[in-house]
């Protein structure tokens, strides 16, 4: 009687309890939002540009600089070397260093820049896929001033993890392009 009563009590909980539908989740995707840019300008001894104040100036030396994002783990190297009857191999260079990342890249689009008005003329490699650096630049006057610069992230590189924070410094570095001025 006392198993009986025990197995009828253990069929009214199980009929009870499951009775509640279980549903999927629905898919989510992390949303992550990064403030408007706030405009700085920013002076070397070669060069200046206007740049995003969110970002902090880590090292700064008369030939090379760096913009920290620390919030997306993230650094924009900028480096200066001056042309002197060398633009052809500074231009190989630049274009050979962008490539480099073709192996773990899905593509590597090229975007080229121009402004004549103030003689600043480059390229803009946007690299998409697990490579390690996101995007590379160069900008140049032909004669006198040669500007590279790239994008890394200081994490393992998951192009699906920081493609946010990936477009949002590309744009950054675009700003930065087309504000640059060569010092006289």
């Amino acid at each position: 009687m006392y198993r009986y009563s025990l197995f009828l009590l253990m069929i009214f909980i199980l009929a009870v309890g499951c009775n509640e539908q279980v549903l999927p989740k629905p898919k989510a995707q992390l949303r992550l939002e990064y403030g408007a840019p706030k405009q700085g300008e920013l002076e070397t001894d070669y060069f200046s540009f206007k740049y995003n104040t969110q970002a902090n100036i880590k090292s700064k030396t008369k030939t090379s600089l760096v913009l920290g994002y620390p919030e997306m783990k993230g650094e924009i190297y900028i480096n200066y070397k001056k042309v002197e009857n060398n633009v052809q191999k500074l231009l190989s260079d630049a274009q050979r260093l962008s490539y480099e990342h073709a192996a773990k890249a899905d593509g590597i689009a090229e975007q080229p820049f121009v402004n004549e008005e103030n003689g600043v003329y480059g390229m803009f490699f946007e690299v998409s896929g697990n490579a390690a650096s996101q995007a590379q630049f160069y900008v140049t006057d032909s004669t006198n001033n040669f500007v590279t610069g790239s994008l890394y992230f200081y994490t393992r590189p998951n192009y699906d993890s920081i493609y946010p924070a990936a477009a949002y410094l590309q744009n950054d570095i675009r700003g930065v392009m087309e504000s640059l001025r060569w010092k006289k």
